[in-house]
């Protein structure tokens, strides 16, 4: 099907797979390759933009996250999988058989997922739909779907009915994920993502950061929790020496995960 042929659904969906790989680019760009005018670019981008999925800037349009906005969730997949991957495989150590594990809805803890069906028998409650997906049917895995609000962004289910679901449990160890870790403190960009996530630390016996080096060094809008109030950081052997001092000197402990 040529680029003219497509229907504004497949053009949008071309687009954003685009953006996801180019990580930023121009209404010139995609007005090429659509063969579209510039105006119609502009009114596929504002219905991306409404869905998450893309942030518009002047002339352009990314998919890169931002203090304020964090990176769609197919950006999220695609980015640092050979590092989520090592730090899944370290972090895996931590789960023994009948354990009860919480998941967030990063996709550092989906990569942790994939790894569970190993390590049966397991209880996982998770508000992520992508790791519901990979669980509901896997063999020895009682799997807790932590249900809510809808959010396509993250694709994952938010908001109070969310957090009420994850008041009533108590597990042995939670994983999670944060935007940025700056200092002593972990930081989001959306504060619906930080009272889900602060209610999950508060459900947890163990509480383990999942941190590929991309997120030492920054900050977000919202200061999630200090690094503290985890028991341990697993992050890749890319992080930085001045990350690892940081870490160091506010006697946060961490692993570094083998690639």
């Amino acid at each position: 099907m040529s680029a003219q042929q497509q229907t504004p659904a497949q053009r949008r969906q071309a687009i954003s797979e685009h953006v996801v790989r180019s990580q930023s680019v121009t209404v010139a760009e995609l007005a090429q390759m659509c063969q579209v005018s510039e105006m119609t670019i502009y009114r596929d981008l504002e219905e991306l933009e409404r869905q998450g999925v893309v942030r518009k800037f002047r002339g352009g349009v990314t998919a890169q996250p931002s203090g304020v906005f964090e990176s769609n969730v197919a950006y999220r997949l695609a980015a640092m999988r050979a590092e989520k991957a090592a730090i899944a495989r370290q972090a895996r150590n931590l789960i023994e058989p009948g354990m009860s594990v919480m998941l967030d809805d990063s996709t550092s803890a989906l990569a942790l997922a994939k790894l569970l069906t190993e390590i049966t028998p397991l209880t996982i409650a998770t508000n992520y739909v992508e790791t519901i997906k990979l669980l509901v049917d896997a063999s020895g895995i009682d799997l807790i779907a932590l249900g809510g609000r809808y959010h396509p962004t993250h694709d994952s289910f938010l908001g109070v009915q969310c957090i009420e679901a994850i008041e009533a449990m108590r597990v042995d160890i939670l994983f999670m994920s944060v935007s940025a870790v700056s200092g002593d403190h972990a930081y989001h960009q959306e504060e619906h993502e930080v009272a889900v996530k602060r209610a999950m630390l508060r459900a947890a016996r163990k509480r383990v950061l999942l941190l590929d080096h991309s997120k030492l060094g920054r900050s977000a809008l919202h200061r999630l929790a200090p690094l503290r109030d985890f028991d341990l950081i697993v992050m890749d052997e890319q992080a930085s020496p001045q990350a690892r001092g940081e870490l160091d000197e506010h006697e946060i402990p961490y692993e570094l995960a083998a690639s």
